[in-house]
C-alpha cells in the first residue's frame, strides 16, 4: 500500500529558490577569508541548486573565536535587562517574519511546512523562556556557611567565554539558534558551525538577532564541513555544544576532554511509542502518525519502534496503517501536507538499505516501502514494517527516516523491557487513558524524556524542563535550568566574619577541636543542614 499525493496538479519539478540578493546578504554574515572557496547547496525538494555560499577554513574559525572572545568581555558586562530585550525582540521578529523563515527552512530541509512551523514555535518559546527566566536561573544564591552567622557563602554563575555550537541539518533553524540563546543570556559569545545544508537558516537567525540588538561579534557563524571547520570549533571553544550522531559525538567528547573543557551532546535515538490496551484509539493513531513521520522521520525524538499491546493491536494497527496510507505527501511552500522529503541522497540510501534488508530477511511491509521519485529526488513513502528481527539493520540501528517497526506485547512489563532494549535513551511515548499507569511506566523507561498521550511535542515544548538523552543518546541537557547553567562556571565566594576557622591565639588545638565537636553536635541536633 502506498501513501497518496496531496495535489495531483503539483509540479514536483518546479524550481524553488532563494533570491540571489538574499543569499548574498546572508552570506556576507559568515566569517571567511578574502577569497573563500564556494559551496553550492541543493534543495531536497527538486535537487536543483539552492545557494552558493562561501566556506570558512580552520584559520577563519580561530579568527572568529578570537574576535568573539573580545566581544564577549563587553557582552558579559551588559545588564540582564538588555540581554532580555534582545531575546524578547527576537521572539516577536520570528513570529512576524515566519513566512520568510518557513520558506528557507523548507528549501534547505525538504520538510513539510507544518513541521517547519515547529521550528518557528521552538525558537519563539525558547526566546521567551530565557528572556524571562534567565535572571532567576543565574541570580546569586546564598548558602549556609561553615559557621552560621559567621560565614557567608554565595554561589555565582560566571560565563564560560566562547561557546562553540556544532549543529545538524535536520532542524536547520531550531537547532542552530535555540542552543545559542541561553549561552548568550549567560554572558557568553558563541561561534556557530551549522551543517552546510542548514547554512541559510542559521545566517538568517544571526541576522534577526543582530536586528534585535545583539552586538556585532557576540554571535559568529562559520561555514564548512564537520571534519575541518566543525572540528576547529571543537578544538578552540571554551565549551562545546554538539547535536548529531553518536559516533561523531564520541569524537567530540574525546577532543573536548583532552582540553579539559565542558561539553554537552544530544545524539542518536531509537525511540519507542507504546500503545497500551486502554489507549484511546483515535488519539493514539493520530499521535503515532505524527510521532513516526514528522520531518520524514528525521527528528531525533521521533519514534522508530511502535509497541502495541496485543489486546488492542488488531483494532489499532488497521486504523494506523490506513492513516499512514492516506498521508498527504508533497513539496510545496504551503501548508496542507503531512510529510515532505528526506534531505539528501545519503539519507534516502540509508532508508532504502534498511527497508530492503528487512524485506529480504522476512519482514512484512504493511504500508509504503518505496521511493517516490515522482515527488522529488529524495522522497520515500512513510513505511510500516512488521516481523522485524534482531538480524535486521533497522531493529537496533537508527534509520532516521520515515520507517517504523511494529512489535506486539502481552503486558506493560514486556513493553518496558522492549522499549529499554536499545543502546539509546532519548525519548519515549506512552498512550493510556490511565495517567497514573502512564507515569508508572515512564518511571521505568531509561530515556531523557517521556511523553504520555503525546508523541514528542509536549516534552520538547515544555522548555522549563530539561531535555536530553541517557545512555548512547548523549550527555547533558538543553532547556530549563540545566540548559543555561551548562554554559556557566559555578563560583563559590565565601566571606568569613569576626573569627577565622582556626584556633584563636592562646587556644590549643585540642581545646579548639573539643569546642568544635560540641558545636557540630549542637548544629545536628538543631536540624541545621
Amino acid at each position: 500500500m502506498s501513501a497518496t499525493v496531496a495535489d495531483p496538479e503539483l509540479d514536483p519539478t518546479a524550481t524553488y529558490a532563494v533570491e540571489p540578493a538574499t543569499v548574498r546578504r546572508l552570506a556576507s554574515r559568515a566569517v571567511t577569508g578574502p577569497r573563500p572557496e564556494q559551496l553550492t547547496t541543493v534543495t531536497p525538494m527538486t535537487g536543483a541548486p539552492l545557494a552558493t555560499l562561501p566556506l570558512s577554513t580552520p584559520d577563519d574559525v580561530r579568527v572568529a573565536v578570537a574576535s568573539a572572545r573580545t566581544a564577549q568581555r563587553a557582552w558579559a558586562r551588559t545588564s540582564m535587562e538588555r540581554r532580555e530585550r534582545v531575546l524578547l525582540r527576537l521572539h516577536d521578529s520570528v513570529l512576524r517574519r515566519q513566512v520568510e523563515l518557513l520558506d528557507i527552512v523548507q528549501l534547505e530541509s525538504g520538510k513539510a511546512r507544518r513541521h517547519a512551523f515547529e521550528e518557528i514555535m521552538d525558537v519563539a518559546i525558547v526566546a521567551r523562556h530565557y528572556g524571562r527566566s534567565a535572571s532567576a536561573y543565574l541570580r546569586p544564591r546564598r548558602h549556609l556557611g561553615a559557621f552560621p552567622l559567621l560565614t557567608r557563602s554565595t554561589e555565582h554563575h560566571r560565563p564560560r567565554g566562547v561557546v562553540g555550537i556544532v549543529s545538524p541539518w535536520n532542524y536547520p533553524l531550531s537547532l542552530s539558534i535555540t542552543d545559542a540563546l541561553p549561552a548568550l543570556m549567560a554572558g557568553n559569545a558563541v561561534v556557530l558551525r551549522p551543517d552546510p545544508q542548514a547554512s541559510l537558516s542559521a545566517l538568517l537567525g544571526l541576522e534577526m538577532l543582530l536586528d534585535a540588538g545583539l552586538p556585532e561579534g557576540v554571535l559568529q557563524v562559520v561555514l564548512g564541513d564537520g571534519a575541518s571547520v566543525g572540528q576547529a570549533v571543537v578544538d578552540t571553544a571554551d565549551y562545546v555544544c554538539f547535536t548529531g550522531s553518536t559516533a561523531t559525538g564520541r569524537r567530540v567528547a574525546r577532543s573536548a576532554a583532552e582540553r579539559l573543557v565542558g561539553f554537552s551532546l544530544e545524539l542518536g535515538g531509537k525511540n519507542a511509542l507504546y500503545v497500551a490496551d486502554d489507549a484511546s484509539l483515535g488519539r493514539a493513531v493520530d499521535g503515532a502518525v505524527r510521532g513516526c513521520f514528522s520531518s520524514a522521520g528525521q527528528l531525533c525524538i521521533s519514534a522508530e519502534r511502535l509497541i502495541v499491546h496485543e489486546d488492542i493491536a488488531d483494532r489499532f494497527l488497521p486504523r494506523f496503517v490506513d492513516a499512514v496510507v492516506r498521508m498527504r505527501l508533497g513539496t510545496a511552500l504551503e501548508f496542507g501536507y503531512d510529510m515532505g522529503s528526506l534531505v539528501s541522497r545519503a539519507q534516502l540510501d540509508r532508508v532504502v538499505e534498511h527497508v530492503e534488508d528487512a524485506r529480504a530477511k522476512g519482514a512484512t511491509v504493511l504500508a509504503g516501502g518505496h521511493a517516490r521519485p515522482d515527488l522529488g529526488p529524495f522522497f520515500y513513502e512513510p513505511t510500516v514494517l512488521e516481523g522485524v528481527t534482531p538480524d535486521m539493520a533497522c531493529r537496533d540501528g537508527e534509520t532516521f527516516g520515515p520507517v517504523v517497526s511494529v512489535y506486539r506485547v502481552t503486558s506493560d512489563e514486556e513493553a518496558i523491557s522492549l522499549a529499554n532494549d536499545t543502546a539509546y535513551g532519548l525519548n519515549a511515548s506512552v498512550w493510556t487513558r490511565d495517567t497514573e499507569r502512564g507515569r508508572a511506566i515512564a518511571s521505568r523507561l531509561r530515556t531523557g524524556t517521556v511523553n504520555i498521550n503525546e508523541a514528542y511535542a509536549a516534552a520538547w515544548g515544555s522548555v522549563a524542563s530539561p531535555m536530553g538523552g541517557m545512555k548512547d543518546s548523549g550527555i547533558g541537557r538543553r532547556h530549563g535550568a540545566e540548559g543555561i547553567l551548562r554554559y556557566t562556571e559555578s563560583q563559590n565566594v565565601t566571606v568569613q566574619h569576626l573569627v577565622g576557622i582556626a584556633p584563636p591565639r592562646g587556644v590549643s588545638d585540642r581545646a579548639f577541636a573539643a569546642a568544635l565537636t560540641v558545636s557540630l553536635r549542637a548544629l545536628k541536633s538543631l536540624g541545621v543542614r
